[in-house]
């Protein structure tokens, strides 16, 4: 745990805006371990609110045993419920989040404390035996044997990713809070993990499958009391707020990749209420399913989700190492060393993992993380064939603008999201029936703005472009926006908005293409006075 912490703390150096593996591997490894990293990173997010919910609804069922039957039914509407809340648009509150955070560290330390003082003083702790007692067999204590342990203990470092990954999200001055935030996640994990081990052995628990761990040491330090409920509903509140987690990492990390077109540039935008709606959907529905595809059992989905985590860790330490070794600082060389060593250290968790708990299900991460990366590779490939098709060449000759001497010319607007042969095209139909055009380009980037306007202005320099910057890198309502501020130049009179359309040459191609236009199209339905014209572009491959 201290060599983890200790390397990642680097990891928040090194990338104090926010980087994760995904980013860190593909600036300094390469492309393709990115891929890599980038699906060890997704499905680790899916395993974990699948095994966040599983091991809550435990929590609950041990407390309330008549409830276990009920798990899946429970663990799903878990899921559902945080996809909705997340899809309204809920904020990760600090204020509000701290409450049952702070309420599980203290009741979860009064247990270890209370317990392990129970001990010391001789008062006689002994767990009483569920009546689902899983039987474990017995075992020579071979290499196999600890290392098949040492990796089921490697899952409890799971959580150092999102520290990385919500460095943007701490108070100034992050990276440095963002480190004691770490530190003090290890310090309490490792107190935890340690004293519950400690009590566990001390007063015999043995695994159950309606029972967890947890409630057996604390049915058998309080009693059925109510603080015994107490540190149930605390591990259950706690664990909920983990999966959350996911609902604020993967849908962030699906719109990074999206902009690197890796995958569809639909989860590159935001929704109605400024959630990465798409993301979170896919993410709520594959860990539902997972749900019902291993009953909600915390100890069957556990062996899939480690090799994911470390799998990551692995690569952000090894690009990590190459990024020290291009800084010439007398620092870097302490944080290459520091770097190094984690390497070493989670690539042998990695294997460890991989091999120990390959037959239990590690081997569907793994078949799940090289299907995620070749379709990541398809994605790339299709969208950069797209673009070499699409690219504008010498400065294009539009159509003379239509003149129209019966009266006033009505607005025509071109959303665009980029300067490409389908856009040329879209222009020279709009010039052919207005002399009022003007294209519309939504960014949260400025620089990207500014790159697009100097290309504009060299290619096309007869059409006027307007950009709109939208920080939350939401699209659909700054150009509605746009079209209100239009119409009230002229209230009532008719606005034509055109819109570029690609028709793929096969049918997958679909869903990498045309779902801004999508969405575009369906909120401009529901507007009067607006005319709706789509301009196909026929693509190649």
């Amino acid at each position: 745990a201290a060599v983890v912490a200790l390397s990642y703390s680097q990891v928040i150096r090194a990338y104090p805006n926010g980087g994760g593996a995904y980013v860190v591997a593909k600036e300094n490894l390469g492309l393709l371990p990115g891929l890599v990293a980038g699906a060890s990173l997704i499905v680790d997010y899916v395993l974990l609110v699948a095994v966040s919910i599983a091991a809550g609804v435990a929590a609950i069922t041990s407390a309330v045993p008549e409830l276990y039957d009920h798990r899946v039914i429970l663990a799903v509407a878990a899921a559902g419920g945080l996809t909705l809340a997340n899809l309204r648009g809920i904020r990760e509150s600090a204020s509000i989040f701290a409450l049952p955070t702070y309420f599980f560290v203290v009741a979860f330390g009064a247990l270890l404390v209370t317990g392990l003082i129970r001990l010391a003083l001789g008062h006689d702790l002994t767990a009483d035996t569920p009546p689902d007692v899983i039987e474990p067999g017995s075992q020579a204590i071979t290499l196999f044997l600890v290392l098949r342990a040492f990796s089921s203990g490697s899952a409890a470092l799971t959580g150092i990713e999102a520290v990385s990954n919500g460095v943007p999200a701490m108070r100034p001055p992050e990276p440095r809070n963002a480190v004691i935030v770490l530190f003090w996640m290890i310090l309490i994990l490792s107190s935890f993990f340690l004293g519950t081990t400690v009590l566990a052995h001390q007063i015999h628990v043995v695994p159950s499958e309606t029972k967890t761990v947890i409630a057996q040491i604390a049915e058998t330090v309080f009693g059925k009391t109510p603080l015994f409920y107490a540190v149930q509903i605390g591990t259950m509140f706690i664990l909920v707020l983990a999966a959350n987690t996911s609902f604020a990492g993967l849908p962030s990390l699906a719109s990074v990749m999206a902009r690197d077109r890796v995958l569809p540039r639909q989860f590159a935008f935001r929704g109605d209420r400024l959630a990465f709606s798409n993301g979170i959907m896919v993410l709520g529905a594959a860990s539902a399913l997972l749900l019902i595809l291993f009953q909600a059992e915390t100890h069957s989905l556990i062996p899939l989700y480690a090799v994911g985590v470390f799998v990551g860790f692995t690569l952000a330490q090894a690009g990590l190492v190459l990024h020290w070794r291009r800084d010439p600082s007398p620092a870097a060389k302490w944080s290459l060393a520091i770097n190094a060593a984690g390497a070493a250290a989670t690539g042998v968790v990695t294997v460890i993992v991989a091999a120990t708990k390959f037959v239990d299900g590690a081997w569907i991460t793994i078949a799940m993380m090289a299907a995620l990366t070749a379709s990541f590779v398809i994605i790339h490939r299709h969208y950069r064939r797209v673009h070499e098709q699409l690219e504008v060449g010498a400065a294009p000759t539009l159509s003379a603008p239509l003149r129209d001497e019966r009266g006033p010319v009505r607005p025509v607007l071109v959303p665009v999201d980029e300067l490409n042969q389908a856009v040329v095209r879209t222009l020279d139909y709009a010039r052919s029936i207005s002399t009022n055009v003007t294209a519309i380009h939504v960014t949260d980037e400025v620089e990207e703005g500014e790159a697009l306007r100097e290309a504009w202005e060299r290619v096309v320099p007869e059409v006027p472009l307007v950009i709109i910057e939208s920080p939350y890198r939401s699209l659909i309502a700054p150009m509605l926006a746009y079209i209100d501020a239009v119409d009230r130049l002229d209230p009532g009179a008719y606005i034509t908005v055109v819109v570029p359309e690609f028709v793929p040459a096969r049918f997958w191609q679909g869903f990498l293409h045309n779902q801004s236009a999508v969405r575009l199209k369906r909120a401009l339905l529901r507007r009067p006075n607006t005319v709706l014209i789509d301009i196909p572009y026929h693509l190649e491959a």
